[in-house]
């Protein structure tokens, strides 16, 4: 009793403006009322996105709530992205790490994602940029991502020959993480036909729920401890068969330096060895735990969503292969990254699935460095800022029928995935945003490209599209709660 008292007594305290300085400064965004010591946490429903979305069209497309003692500012327009992005980047470039992403092994310490902007972080973002995103690597890259999608292709075809069923999601999933284990350490860590991906997979998806899920230690720094004990002990599990992974291949190689096998990890090591260097094994690890988070999560969601609209809308299907049968021909199956920018219709479905199933439905959580105006608002200092990519993804300001699924919108406008339209911004924007956004756009392209040329697709047991299952599970990111299971023909 006597805590909830005090606790009661600082949040009015917080609450209760200052008359010195309430004639110059602007009033917090408006925002639906909240419950002393709980704030707004009563009003979220299991879709948080789409709760500030509606608050968002009561109040306006800036809104503050209260998430226990956490002011929270969230952002749901184009406009207050741009006006944000623009003016303000730096001053709400910092992290707001997750309890989840404390707990695991000093994550936040380390990584590129969740570091604030400092020198660490601009080192590894340089590292990061110059090893694996600059445009002689992603060139240079180009036949082993041609090679992965093939391999890709020809287990279809093994699927397609024999009439089992292909999990889109698992292959995709597959493709794209022996991608970057053939980046990392010129090697596969799975095969379409193992269980290895699956398994690797559900560890992926372990750590982009758990990183997501509410935790009382992210609302109520008070008990942080408690909970941190309690988060911890979820991630620990969840990630030391990454960590396993990883640090076995990262021993092997520094016990056999002679070989040199040319890739990222062999340059990794090169760079922390060297006199005075910043790099650390640590960082090495938590970088890769990076890459092989998002990187895959990204690929395989997206993936398996657009094989779920183009189910369900044959016609659009249709469209496509024609395109793509017009411009490679009926013989020849293997598209090539060169062939993407002859192939606009492809790319429209691509952005179209970007926007209505984005990577992420907020933005990686940001903290206000000091007080900012945003949109004639009052940003306060260490508030936590949230950019609602759903929303401003489905706001019908930008968005004409924003709830169906047209590419064809995108064939109408030059909109491309790096940031610049703020109505589209499904990789972020500003300093923060995603470095492997081209890497992942590509290999999108490749793989969606490769699928709907080789075979056509129907759902098993004579399922009507218009009755697939297309409710969602949130983390992070948003998976399709029932895998997409299709049979290639």
């Amino acid at each position: 009793l006597i805590l909830a008292f005090l606790w009661t007594c600082l949040y009015f305290f917080k609450l209760t403006p200052k008359n010195s300085s309430s004639a110059t400064t602007p009033p917090l965004p408006p925002g639906p009322r909240p419950l002393p010591i709980i704030g707004n946490l009563h009003q979220l429903s299991p879709t948080p996105y789409r709760t500030m979305a509606d608050f968002s069209r009561k109040y306006g497309p800036l809104i503050s709530v209260k998430l226990g003692m956490i002011t929270t500012v969230v952002v749901s327009s184009a406009d207050a992205a741009r006006e944000m992005f623009q003016k303000h980047d730096l001053a709400v470039s910092s992290r707001k790490a997750t309890a989840a992403v404390r707990a695991a092994d000093g994550h936040d310490l380390h990584s590129m994602v969740w570091l604030p902007v400092n020198p660490k972080w601009r080192y590894l973002r340089k590292i990061s940029t110059v090893q694996l995103f600059s445009a002689q690597r992603l060139n240079a890259g180009q036949s082993l991502r041609h090679d992965k999608v093939v391999e890709m292709a020809e287990y279809v075809g093994q699927c397609c020959k024999s009439g089992e069923l292909v999990d889109i999601g698992k292959v995709a999933f597959t493709t794209q993480l022996n991608l970057l284990s053939n980046t990392f350490f010129s090697m596969d860590l799975a095969s379409h036909k193992s269980k290895d991906s699956g398994e690797f997979k559900d560890l992926v998806w372990k750590i982009v729920e758990e990183i997501g899920k509410p935790n009382l230690a992210d609302f109520f720094p008070v008990v942080g401890f408690v909970s941190w004990v309690s988060v911890n002990r979820e991630l620990m599990g969840i990630g030391n068969r990454f960590n396993e992974v990883f640090t076995k291949i990262i021993r092997e190689r520094l016990s056999d330096e002679s070989r040199g096998y040319g890739d990222v990890l062999d340059t990794l090591i090169k760079i922390m060895k060297e006199d005075g260097s910043e790099l650390s094994l640590d960082d090495i690890r938590h970088l890769l735990m990076d890459f092989f988070t998002a990187g895959t999560d990204t690929t395989t969601n997206t993936m398996e969503w657009a094989m779920t609209e183009l189910v369900r809308h044959p016609e659009k299907m249709v469209k496509a292969q024609d395109e793509l049968e017009r411009v490679l021909g009926k013989d020849t199956k293997s598209i090539q990254e060169s062939d993407i920018s002859k192939l606009p219709y492809l790319q429209a479905v691509v952005k179209e699935i970007l926007r209505m199933h984005p990577p992420t439905v907020f933005l990686v959580p940001r903290k206000a460095d000091s007080d900012i105006e945003l949109c004639g608002y009052l940003v306060p200092k260490n508030a936590q800022v949230f950019v609602n990519l759903w929303a401003i993804s489905y706001d019908p300001n930008t968005w004409e029928n924003p709830e169906k699924f047209l590419p064809e919108r995108f064939l109408d406008q030059d909109v491309d995935v790096k940031g610049q339209d703020y109505g589209f911004i499904p990789f972020g924007a500003g300093r923060r945003a995603c470095p492997g956004m081209t890497l992942t756009y590509r290999m999108l392209n490749l793989m969606l490209g490769t699928l709907i040329h080789g075979f056509n697709w129907k759902l098993e047991d004579g399922l009507s599209p218009d009755k697939l299952d297309m409710s969602e599970k949130f983390g992070v990111s948003i998976q399709k709660a029932k895998p997409l299971k299709l049979i290639p023909i």
